[in-house]
């Protein structure tokens, strides 16, 4: 099944009630975004998973599944994105700062329609607070791989149609939840290459006294380029980071 298939088959799913139990409550539309999204939402309709990362999910189906939410706000400097830096105590990805996500759980459904959607929403519901009835799904990304984690990730697309107040729920998971505007994100300034002691190297973004890196700057980094945001920024411009990131 192609991602076009699989967008399709989550859509189908969450509209009209069908697939696995308890998904009918779920809804993926369009309708009504605001214009400066609709880059995204019209990239999300054609961009592949080869476009989006390098590490795709294994053949084999192994890895765990899961979802995130890339949830667009709009605040007092426009539009922006909601972020959250995980705990230091963490097992995987401690202190990074990323989307609000987590694996599937079984109620959570079929990980092929929508039971990506319900987890995006309950992950981001249990780690920041937010309330899930104000949140418009409109898209979903294809699946990408993370091998340090081995999680497959489905990344889902909202919008924070009616905002809701959110921080940190649980401490021993979240260290702070926060917003970085879209101008921040696609400011030249505030772009460089990360560098990880294996070599590794991959974009980064230094917003709101966070250095986002890894899987969520490289997903950022390609909706900014293919929404067409992306402004000329310094490649050479390094950012270190050490063997505990």
């Amino acid at each position: 099944m192609t991602h076009a298939q699989r967008t399709r088959a989550a859509t189908d799913a969450a509209t009209t009630g069908t697939g696995a139990p308890h998904e009918g409550a779920l809804t993926v539309t369009t309708e009504g975004l605001p214009d400066w999204l609709e880059p995204v939402a019209r990239a999300a309709r054609t961009v592949r998973a080869q476009q989006l990362s390098r590490f795709l999910p294994p053949e084999s189906g192994a890895g765990r599944q899961s979802a995130v939410l890339i949830l667009f706000g709009e605040g007092e400097r426009g539009p922006e994105l909601l972020l959250m830096e995980r705990s230091g105590t963490l097992r995987s990805h401690a202190g990074q700062p990323s989307f609000p996500g987590g694996s599937l759980d079984p109620e959570d459904g079929d990980h092929l329609t929508t039971g990506p959607l319900r987890a995006a929403l309950r992950e981001a519901e249990e780690e920041t607070g937010l309330d899930p009835s104000g949140v418009q799904l409109f898209g979903v990304l294809p699946r990408l791989y993370i091998p340090v984690s081995s999680f497959v990730v489905t990344p889902v697309l909202g919008w924070w149609r009616t905002p809701s107040p959110v921080g940190a729920v649980d401490p021993a998971e979240t260290a702070r939840v926060f917003t970085a505007p879209v101008a921040d994100l696609t400011d030249p300034a505030n772009r460089a290459t990360a560098v990880h002691p294996s070599g590794h190297e991959g974009p980064a973004f230094l917003v709101e006294s966070a250095l986002v890196w890894g899987f969520t700057a490289g997903v950022i980094d390609r909706i900014v380029h293919y929404a067409g945001w992306e402004r000329p920024w310094d490649r050479t411009r390094q950012v270190p980071l050490d063997w505990r990131a």
